[in-house]
């Protein structure tokens, strides 16, 4: 394995940071959302290309929101009746948002990644707080709103990702009135799908690194079944402490990196 890691220019250090931000990452997004905002640095400032570190972030990822879906699922705070419309909506807009990103030149895909972490980080630190509200919808409306979201969003984390979890709970709580929990436990239908959609397409053009997705995909599947178990008990309350704390702390990280290169 340590060979493996040597031929893509990775060192056992290299290697258990990564993990340590996966298992951080699916701990996180489990609950909240912007797991990706650990991950995506970490991979980034390694000697990984960038299209290999996008690459290999959704081999690791999908296994982290397939088993927050799941554990999510089970409890029964997901909405069903919408799951598989959302599914859908959220594949095919990464399919796309994967497509554009095998098109974006390498020499500027660090610099377009970076400036999008920061705007990202400094847009959920920064939000108001949410506050659902029951809302009341055609079935029409409440179709076009949960694909619409779905679609939009799907294509975003193909293309980028971090970010992902949080963007679909707060237009969840917004636009559709369900609490954090709900809007939690809805986003991994959406994020699981997206994952699986840019994972397959980024991974059939060589761009996953197995030696490194594979342990962190462990890592951030632990830490995935821990975030949901927490978030379950913590509730809407512990959900909301965590993307502030969450999303200060990355963003002061982020800007510090950008400012020093």
């Amino acid at each position: 394995m340590i060979a493996l890691w040597a031929a893509v220019g990775l060192e056992p250090l290299h290697v258990a940071g990564l993990l340590l931000a996966a298992f951080c990452a699916g701990f996180f997004d489990a609950i909240a959302g912007g797991g990706g905002l650990i991950t995506v640095p970490a991979l980034l400032a390694t000697p990984l290309p960038p299209h290999m570190a996008f690459g290999t972030n959704k081999g690791q990822a999908v296994w982290g929101s397939g088993a927050a879906l799941w554990s999510f699922w089970r409890a029964g705070f997901v909405d069903r009746e919408w799951a598989l419309p959302s599914f859908i909506a959220g594949f095919g807009g990464s399919l796309i948002g994967a497509w554009l990103l095998l098109r974006l030149s390498p020499a500027l895909l660090r610099p377009v990644a970076m400036v999008l972490l920061v705007c990202v980080a400094l847009f959920l630190t920064f939000r108001p707080p949410l506050h659902p509200r029951p809302r009341v919808y055609t079935p029409t409306v409440r179709w076009a709103i949960t694909i619409g979201l779905a679609l939009v969003i799907g294509c975003y984390d193909g293309f980028f990702g971090p970010g992902t979890g949080t963007f679909l709970i707060i237009g969840q709580v917004l636009l559709l009135g369900v609490s954090m929990k709900s809007g939690s436990a809805n986003a991994k239908v959406v994020n699981f799908a997206s994952n699986i959609a840019a994972f397959g397409l980024l991974a059939s053009q060589g761009k996953v690194v197995w030696s490194v997705a594979l342990p962190m995909a462990v890592a951030q599947f632990i830490g995935a079944t821990l975030g949901v178990r927490a978030a379950l008990r913590g509730g809407d309350k512990l959900i909301r402490w965590v993307v502030l704390a969450v999303c200060l702390g990355l963003c002061t990280k982020l800007v510090f990196d950008t400012l020093h290169g």
